[in-house]
């Protein structure tokens, strides 16, 4: 037995196994300690943890609600930008309508103008052609007179008789002249 005795104290002991004494001493300490520890400190990291997974949550929900609002107000701006573009074709359309009749009236007004300008033309020729027919007629007459004058060798003094031998000679002839435009305008 003296040989196990020598050789229990002849064998070292292994460093990585404690002592006993210590084992039960670290073991009680660690208790303790996470008696503690689980009394004091877990209470405040769970409300610490329950607050932020509470402000997380809250802040998803508030970024939905404002995604919300923010899908509200394009669909507000979107229906509001449609109904200015049709406001817009209204507008125009009327714009094109009203130019139009603008245009309309205008080309009216013009055309009477023209029409009218043209009637005062035509009234215009008509009585410069009246004039000068008349003057022709006076200076035909006149110089008729003065050479059936000289023809006859006397002066034609009756100045009345003179001028209705006149005017019935260019009225014949102006008959004549308009039954031969009729002939030829019938000939055709």
């Amino acid at each position: 037995m003296a040989q196990v005795t020598t050789m229990a104290a002849e064998v070292p002991e292994n460093p990585l196994v404690p002592p006993i004494p210590e084992l039960v001493i670290g073991l009680i300490a660690f208790f303790i300690v996470f008696g503690i520890l689980a009394k004091k400190l877990l209470p405040n990291i769970n409300k610490v943890l329950d607050e932020r997974h509470e402000a997380i949550e809250g802040g998803m929900k508030k970024a939905e609600e404002a995604m919300a609002e923010a899908q509200q107000v394009l669909d507000e701006y979107r229906t509001q930008l449609a109904d200015a573009r049709h406001e817009a074709a209204r507008l125009r359309q009327e714009a094109q309508e009203q130019g139009a009749t603008l245009i309309a009236e205008m080309r009216a007004e013009g055309q009477r103008q023209r029409e009218e300008i043209i009637a005062a033309g035509h009234a215009q020729i008509e009585a410069d052609r009246k004039a000068a027919a008349q003057s022709l007629r006076q200076d035909v007459g006149k110089l008729a007179t003065d050479l059936a004058g000289k023809l006859v060798g006397e002066s034609l003094e009756d100045h009345a008789r003179q001028s209705r031998t006149i005017d019935r000679f260019l009225d014949e002839l102006e008959a004549q002249a308009a039954s031969d435009t009729t002939k030829a305008e019938a000939g055709r």
